[in-house]
């Protein structure tokens, strides 16, 4: 039975989270297989699916081949498939097949045909379009459920791909390894301080992308090049609902103070005031760790020079008791050979 937009929205609303794992596997297998190629790499993706959360834990690969001039041409090895799927339920019999995968890096036109192939398996497949070179800050994933659009002209309905937002999460075994890792890598003069303003600034700029998308949406739309999307406006109005009003009037001052210009209600003087007191507190801590590195750096130049002061003394030292040492043996040589001609001139008087 066809979705309705009501289906198409639930499906939209799932959460669907991929392993660090998977991404690994998956740009292992692009690697040896078709690096510095226009060309695609498919993969199983494993994991639990419980109708809302789809949980991505594992993967693995699968010999694909297709046609670059004709997209209708390809061929997947199902039995390889089969197989392969077989021996994962023998290690881990809670990782089931939920769907596939590809490098593509967006979708093609062979998409739907594959997913139909994977229906053998799970009723409805996830596909996970995997960005192994991306060019921008953000999720290297894309996630897809197909389903059956209704047209509002009343003609026959036609299969299609919703996109579903996906997060990367690892579980806590997964992140204790990569902190190990990380330990090596990790500089450790760079503190806490800079790396949240790093995860900061990547999240701006992600915000940034996902902002740039929705005005070309619009903007597509306004100039008639797109549909009307009732669902997709519906969920941005939402959006925008959800910001706050940083430009209402402002409250009506007090009797005798004078009113402030400009328009800017409390809750805008508010943030202002917060940003300002975060920021302030950033300035200050920058201060704080550079005068910690002058005075780091100050205490140990003061430490080499002492230590070498005392070495330059210890070998000085080493030096006067040598020196003495070097007489004490001279003295005692000069008396040896004081005794050993005294000795002989005794022996030549007795001859």
């Amino acid at each position: 039975m066809p979705a309705t937009t009501a289906e198409t929205l639930s499906l939209v609303t799932r959460n669907v989270s991929v392993a660090p794992l998977v991404l690994l596997s998956a740009a292992d297998h692009y690697g040896r297989q078709v690096k510095g190629t226009r060309k695609r790499v498919v993969g199983v993706l494993l994991g639990q699916n419980d109708g809302k959360d789809v949980r991505v834990s594992n993967s693995f690969a699968v010999p694909f081949e297709e046609d670059e001039k004709d997209p209708s041409v390809w061929f997947l090895d199902h039995n390889y498939v089969e197989s392969m799927n077989d021996m994962f339920k023998k290690v881990n019999a809670r990782e089931k097949l939920v769907g596939w995968y590809h490098t593509g890096p967006k979708l093609r036109a062979s998409d739907l045909e594959i997913n139909e192939l994977f229906k053998r398996y799970t009723p409805n497949p996830l596909l996970v379009i995997i960005d192994v070179q991306p060019k921008e800050v953000g999720v290297p994933t894309d996630a897809y459920f197909a389903v059956e659009e209704i047209k509002d002209d009343g003609t026959t309905t036609t299969k299609t791909f919703v996109h579903t937002p996906s997060i990367i999460e690892a579980e806590e075994a997964e992140e204790i390894g990569v902190e190990h890792l990380l330990r090596d890598i990790r500089d450790v003069a760079v503190g806490t301080l800079s790396t949240r303003i790093t995860s900061q600034l990547q999240s701006l700029q992600g915000l940034h992308l996902r902002l740039r998308d929705i005005a070309a949406y619009l903007q597509k739309v306004l100039d008639g090049d797109l549909p009307v999307n009732h669902a997709i406006l519906g969920n941005l109005q939402d959006v925008f609902n959800l910001l706050p009003n940083l430009s209402s009037a402002t409250t009506p001052a007090a009797p005798g103070a004078k009113a402030e210009a400009g328009g800017n209600s409390e809750l805008a003087r508010a943030m202002s005031v917060k940003t300002n007191d975060q920021l302030m507190a950033i300035y200050l801590s920058s201060l704080i760790r550079a005068i910690t590195a002058f005075h780091d750096l100050i205490e140990n130049k003061i430490q080499n020079r002492q230590q070498a002061e005392e070495k330059e003394a210890r070998e000085k030292e080493k030096e006067k008791e040598k020196e003495g040492k070097e007489g004490k043996d001279g003295d005692k040589k000069e008396e040896k050979d004081e005794k050993k001609d005294v000795k002989k001139e005794g022996e030549k008087k007795k001859s």
